[in-house]
């Protein structure tokens, strides 16, 4: 179990290395790490250089915390994430939100590559995380860290809503087409069944993946303000004969789709 003095250690080692301290922190997911390229980059910390941060062993996550700026404004950019079936905890998973959230950090954009649940969904679609199902252990399960947020803390609008709106008219102006949809998270490894995705969507989910509710649950307690962007990698509506999910391909088509979503998110910081 974490203490805040777990938390607060790795925050002023990452003090101790930086001059600018931004307001804003993006997780870039499983194929997304590329936009990496678009940050002015000022320092790259490897996650193994941070107190108490784990390793990224998925595929596609590069394990390095970077400081720098995009869209004129300071960013910590997560290159990489962690899941749970990496068999890592849920404290583990969630440990960097709290430590950027002592840093000061006041609005958190999480990225993720999913499979398409929806049937008007294709491959290389975007879609605004408006909600989500958790099928992930609550991270918050267990003692509750005041120094950090209240212990039952309100999900109605775990996706700020006028980042949504913001997102929207951008995508407008850029003519990038977004979706909206609910985002189900699982706990993986294995990709779902066609009677899962069929559930799931019953249930009201419009894209599927492995991360990310965690995150925005520890990051909603903190206080954080939260904008969620998913890129469609697979159609999980699809299943004759042919179709099997990989691996392999979804990390392609994350990486297909990282540029329009690099530029959204870049307008979308000038803005905040």
């Amino acid at each position: 179990m974490f203490l805040l003095k777990d938390y607060q250690e790795a925050a002023e080692s990452l003090r101790s290395r930086v001059t600018h301290f931004p307001k804003i922190a993006i997780i870039l997911g499983s194929g997304l790490g590329n936009l990496a390229d678009r940050i002015e980059t000022e320092e790259i910390i490897p996650y193994a250089k941070i107190p108490h941060f784990m390793r990224s062993t998925a595929t596609g996550h590069k394990g390095n915390l970077i400081n720098g700026r995009l869209g004129g404004k300071s960013i910590w950019a997560m290159q990489g994430r962690f899941h749970y079936y990496e068999g890592y905890t849920m404290e583990q998973v969630t440990f960097p939100i709290r430590v950027l959230a002592l840093l000061g950090v006041k609005t958190l954009i999480v990225s993720n590559a999913a499979g398409g649940i929806n049937e008007t969904f294709k491959v290389g679609d975007l879609m605004i995380i408006k909600d989500h199902i958790n099928f992930l252990p609550n991270p918050l399960i267990g003692p509750n860290l005041t120094d950090f947020g209240t212990r039952f803390p309100d999900m109605t609008c775990a996706y700020d809503r006028e980042l949504i709106s913001l997102a929207e008219g951008i995508g407008q102006e850029l003519g990038i087409s977004l979706h909206k949809g609910v985002y189900v998270g699982l706990t993986g490894p294995s990709f779902e069944t066609p009677a899962e995705y069929w559930a799931y969507g019953r249930l009201g989910g419009d894209a599927i993946g492995m991360s990310t509710t965690s995150e925005v649950i520890v990051a909603r307690h903190a206080g954080l303000r939260v904008f969620g962007l998913s890129v469609i990698t697979n159609e999980g509506y699809h299943f004759d004969d042919d179709f099997v999910n990989n691996g392999e391909e979804v990390i392609r088509m994350a990486n297909l789709a990282s540029e329009r979503m690099g530029r959204l998110v870049e307008k979308m910081i000038e803005r905040l």
